[in-house]
């Protein structure tokens, strides 16, 4: 049972199989306590260890995950990963963050034609949806 609910994201992410030199470019599903999900069209074995790479930060943001569970949908698998160190998923939040931050950037562009710095584009962010990013989860 997840202790607390999973937030959607649609930040890219790269992931690598250890001892393979295959690398998949997805979509995050979402981020969670301990790990996050995301879907692939390669069933993984529970317990395989994968990097996980998230290239849109500067600098990108890297960790080490296990495969917690895979599941079939359709034509592709939803898989679950747990992080293997536990500062990752503190590090993990924040990324997704700083991502989500910079689609309402692009969003308050296309949509209204404001240009908005970086700090504005925050400040914006926060005051609009901090609050489903529970205290909790930023502690952790």
């Amino acid at each position: 049972m997840r202790t607390f609910i999973r937030h959607p994201s649609d930040v890219p992410i790269e992931i690598k199989i250890e001892g393979s030199s295959e690398e998949e470019r997805r979509d995050l599903n979402n981020v969670g306590e301990g790990g996050l999900s995301f879907r692939t069209t390669i069933p993984l074995e529970e317990g395989s260890l994968i990097r996980v790479c998230i290239p849109l930060v500067k600098p990108p943001f890297e960790a080490k995950g296990r495969v917690v569970w895979c599941r079939k949908e359709d034509e592709r698998y939803d898989v679950g990963i747990e992080f293997v160190e536990t500062e990752d998923v503190f590090r993990a939040r924040m990324v997704e963050q700083i991502c989500r931050i910079e689609n309402y950037k692009k969003e308050m562009f296309e949509k209204e034609g404001r240009q908005l710095s970086g700090r504005e584009a925050a400040l914006e962010w926060i005051s609009k949806y901090a609050n489903q990013f529970s205290a909790e989860e930023v502690k952790k």
